[in-house]
C-alpha cells in the first residue's frame, strides 16, 4: 500500500507542500547579537533544504527585540526594512531553506513574561510584560520561587497601547518576511508564551477588551491574523500553533471556541502543541496529570502525544488543515496517524535534528517498518531540578546535534525549548 505520507497537500493560500512531513521548529540558540541569521544557521537548515521535507517550520523569530525567550534567538526590528544588508541577509535564509523547493514557514514570536533577564535589548531590570502581572511558576520549592524572581521576575501589565504595539510588531515581522521570500509564518500561540498567555484565563485576567471572556482573549491573534493578510501576498500562508486543553468540560470548550474563532479568521493550519515553561509537556512529560489527559490507556501504543485532543479537534473542524507535533518517532506512528485522518500534516523535531534526511529514511520502500525510525534516549529531569521541586528545568532540555556530524551525536542543552 502506498504510504499517506507522501502525498502532497494544498493549504486553503494556495500554497503547495511536496509531502505530509515537517521539519517542526526547535529552538536553535545559536544567533549573535545581531540577532540575525547568520551562517549557523545557513548551514543547518541548508541540510534540512536537502531532507525531502514537505515544509519546513523555523525555530522563534522574535517579534519585539527587546523582549527575548534565549539570549540567542534571532529577531526582527521594527527598521529592518529600511537596512537593504538586514533584508539581504533574512533573503539568503530564505533562499537557503527553499532551494531544493520546500517551502519555508517562519514561526514568529513574543516570549511575554517567559523571557529571561538580559534576553534582548532591554535593561537587565527593566520587566517583563504580559496580559495580566502573574510571575511565572515554577514549583512549590523555596528555590524555584527565587529562580522565578530571580530569572524572569513579575511581568508588567500591559496597558492597551502596549497589546497595539505587539499587534503592530507581529505584522510588520510577517510583513518583513513576506518581502524576504519566507511562504508563510505561523503564530507561536503555544507553549505559554504572550499569545498563549493572552489566550489562558489563567495568565489572563483582564477586563477590558483582551480579557474577560473567552471571546476577548483570542482577541488579539484575531487582529494580527487581520493585519497580516492586508500586508502580504494572497498566497502567504499564516497557521497557528496552539496548546491542546484538559479534558475539563469548560476549558476543552474555550479552546474548541478559540478554534473555531481562528478557522473564522482563515487560518491555513493549526499546529496543536503542548506544555509551558511551568508544565513542560512537550519534552514528554510534564503535569497534566501526567499526560493522561493527552494519552489515555487506550491510546499508549501511539507515539503522538496529544493524539486524543486532535481526533477530538477534527471532528468539531473536519475541513481545519490539522499538524500534530511531539513524539513521532517512525513509519508506522506517523502513518498510523494520517489514515486514521487525525492530521492532515506531522511535525517532526527531535528525529530532525538527528537525522536531517528523515523523511527519505521513512518513506523509502526498500526500508522494512522496523528500520524506518528514529530511536531516542528520554531527556532525564536533573536530580536537583526534582530535589529542589523546580518544574520547568530539566523539561527544557533539548537534544541537539552538530549537523555537521553525520553520526548524530546527541548533545543535551539546558537552555532550549522548543
Amino acid at each position: 500500500m502506498e504510504l499517506l505520507m507522501k502525498d502532497p497537500i494544498k493549504l486553503p493560500c494556495g500554497l503547495w507542500l511536496q509531502n505530509r512531513l515537517v521539519k517542526a521548529a526547535m529552538a536553535e540558540d545559536m544567533a549573535d547579537s545581531s540577532h540575525l541569521p547568520h551562517s549557523k544557521f545557513l548551514e543547518a537548515y541548508g541540510k534540512w533544504a536537502k531532507g525531502g521535507w514537505g515544509g519546513i517550520l523555523t525555530g522563534n523569530i522574535q517579534v519585539d527585540v527587546r523582549y527575548l525567550g534565549n539570549y540567542n534567538d534571532l529577531a526582527i526590528d521594527e527598521f529592518d526594512d529600511d537596512t537593504n544588508a538586514v533584508l539581504d541577509t533574512w533573503r539568503l535564509y530564505a533562499n537557503r531553506c527553499q532551494e531544493h523547493g520546500t517551502p519555508v514557514i517562519a514561526q514568529i514570536s513574543h516570549p511575554g513574561r517567559q523571557s529571561r533577564r538580559g534576553a534582548g535589548r532591554r535593561g537587565i531590570f527593566t520587566p517583563t510584560i504580559a496580559p495580566s502581572p502573574i510571575p511565572l511558576y515554577l514549583g512549590d520549592g523555596y528555590v524555584a520561587s527565587c529562580i522565578s524572581s530571580m530569572v524572569f521576575g513579575k511581568p508588567r501589565e500591559m496597558s492597551i497601547n502596549d497589546i497595539k504595539q505587539v499587534i503592530h510588531q507581529f505584522v510588520n515581522c510577517a510583513r518583513i518576511l513576506a518581502i524576504c521570500g519566507f511562504s508563510g509564518i505561523e503564530l507561536h500561540a503555544a507553549h505559554g508564551f504572550l499569545l498563549s498567555q493572552f489566550l489562558s484565563p489563567r495568565t489572563n485576567r483582564r477586563l477590558d477588551e483582551y480579557g474577560g471572556s473567552n471571546d476577548k482573549r483570542v482577541r488579539i491573534v484575531l487582529e494580527i491574523i487581520k493585519g497580516i493578510r492586508e500586508v502580504v501576498p494572497s498566497g502567504f500562508c499564516i497557521g497557528v500553533k496552539f496548546n491542546s486543553s484538559s479534558d475539563d468540560s469548560s476549558t476543552f470548550e474555550d479552546s474548541m471556541r478559540q478554534i473555531g474563532l481562528l478557522v473564522e479568521a482563515g487560518i491555513d493550519f493549526l499546529e496543536i502543541s503542548g506544555g509551558t515553561f511551568e508544565d513542560p509537556i512537550m519534552m514528554g512529560r510534564g503535569t497534566y496529570s501526567d499526560r493522561k489527559t493527552h494519552r489515555s490507556h487506550g491510546t499508549l501504543a501511539r507515539e503522538a502525544f496529544f493524539w486524543e485532543y486532535a481526533v477530538k479537534t477534527r471532528k468539531r473542524f473536519p475541513n481545519l488543515i490539522l499538524m500534530l507535533t511531539g513524539g513521532f518517532r517512525s513509519r508506522q506512528g506517523i502513518e498510523d496517524a494520517l489514515q486514521n485522518n487525525v492530521c492532515d500534516l506531522v511535525g517532526i523535531g527531535r528525529p530532525a535534528v538527528i537525522n536531517p534526511a528523515y523523511p527519505r529514511l521513512i518513506m523509502t520502500n526498500t526500508s522494512p517498518d522496523h528500520q524506518a525510525k528514529v530511536s531516542l534516549n528520554k531527556v532525564a529531569t536533573p536530580f536537583w531540578s526534582t530535589f529542589f521541586q523546580i518544574n520547568a528545568l530539566g523539561g527544557g532540555a533539548e537534544t541537539f546535534t552538530d549537523l555537521n556530524d553525520d553520526r548524530g551525536k546527541e548533545i543535551k542543552n539546558p537552555h532550549t525549548i522548543p
